[in-house]
């Protein structure tokens, strides 16, 4: 049963489908299928999805508009959009671009929008072009109904932005178990200060990017023992087990996921003393392989291109498959990557430092290039 939403009556239950990994085929999604995993999503009784105008490149807002909002009744859902960093430039730049969003997306208001992947940097670049002031003002106009912020950075700079910005309705963090008491993420600390100033939380990357779902052997192992749910409803339930959580979102891909999360949601339940117990075990694992932490949000070629066209998250994800699982398919996963794909290699990198600057996770990128070089390409010399 899906409950009403303790922060937002219009939220039905606590569960949220991101729309930042729909289902794609090259540069398209694929809408038979984004069509079915709604009509999944909405019969089972959520309602709540998120976007942006930076997700699959403009792609996941005019699907959104295509198999959502053409296809059913703008009463039947709640939708989340965004104002992202290299969208505008000035004051004037940003309301073409929000009426630009309503227009892709084929509704009028936004239910929420939020002031993007707000950190101690970009936050500088919305003060001076007052976005803040302008979401106000089309707020007061109707075409927002709620004004938040999506966030990436330490808690002291959550605190400042939300000390200038009383107006702020709720914020969206990382939040996962993994990244809980990290201290280049903060989960915890972030989120104690939404607590601090009463602000709801809506929780965005709960399986870090599918990390906590593709578990090391040992680590699987630990949750296989509890026999319970999926990897993935492990890492939901602990996000959704926080007092102060009003939605917790996935990114999803394909009907399995869909309805492994629905089942893990629609009848929630909070994590117990052993599951949590099983959750720490599985955090030591994950801290003795000194894995890359990035999860895939694609932020480093999709809104700031690297010059030499470095498929950087895939390269990353091979580097952690290999340190996880010591098997030469991953060496076979990396050439894949490159061959046919016009792809740079990792050691083509001219640390021009674009990536850095848009890395949610505040990854040393160039660095870590340099390494999966030397695990993949010196050894093949």
């Amino acid at each position: 049963m899906v409950h009403a939403n303790k922060f937002f009556p219009e939220i039905k239950g606590n569960f949220g489908f991101g729309c930042g990994r729909l289902p794609h085929s090259g540069e398209n999604v694929v809408c038979e299928i984004f069509s079915k995993m709604v009509d999944t999503f909405l019969a089972s009784g959520f309602n709540y999805f998120d976007t942006a105008h930076s997700y699959l490149c403009g792609a996941s807002e005019t699907a959104f508009g295509d198999c959502v909002s053409a296809r059913y009744d703008r009463s039947e859902f709640v939708l989340t959009n965004k104002l992202t960093d290299p969208y505008f430039n000035r004051q004037e730049d940003i309301r073409p671009f929000f009426e630009k969003q309503l227009c892709q997306c084929k509704v009028d208001y936004f239910d929420f929008y939020l002031m993007h992947a707000q950190d101690r940097n970009n936050y500088q670049k919305f003060k001076r072009c007052r976005a803040y002031e302008t979401a106000t003002r089309l707020k007061a106009e109707g075409k927002i109904r709620h004004l938040g912020i999506s966030f990436h950075d330490k808690a002291d700079t959550l605190e400042t932005i939300l000390s200038e910005h009383p107006e702020v309705e709720m914020v969206q963090i990382q939040f996962n178990y993994a990244d809980y008491d990290s201290q280049s993420v903060e989960s915890c600390k972030v989120y104690e200060v939404c607590e601090k100033y009463g602000k709801p939380v809506l929780v965005m990357e709960p399986v870090k990017g599918g990390s906590l779902v593709n578990l090391p052997h040992e680590a699987d192992n630990i949750f296989r023992g509890l026999n319970g749910g999926s990897n993935a409803s492990y890492a939901l339930r602990f996000a959704a087990s926080f007092p102060q959580i009003a939605v917790v979102l996935s990114g999803m891909n394909n009907m399995a996921q869909m309805e492994d999360n629905i089942r893990t949601m629609k009848d929630f339940r909070p994590l117990d003393e052993r599951e949590m117990d099983a959750i720490c075990k599985v955090n030591e694992i994950f801290a003795s392989l000194n894995l890359i932490p990035c999860t895939g949000c694609r932020y480093c070629i999709e809104e700031n291109s690297c010059p030499m066209n470095i498929c950087i998250p895939a390269l990353f994800s091979a580097a952690n498959q290999h340190k996880t699982f010591h098997n030469r398919n991953t060496d076979y996963y990396y050439h894949n990557i490159l061959t046919g794909s016009g792809h740079g290699k990792a050691s083509e990198c001219i640390k021009c430092g674009k990536c850095e600057k848009v890395c949610p996770q505040h990854i040393p990128i160039r660095q870590l290039l340099g390494e999966v070089a030397k695990t993949f390409e010196i050894a093949h010399i």
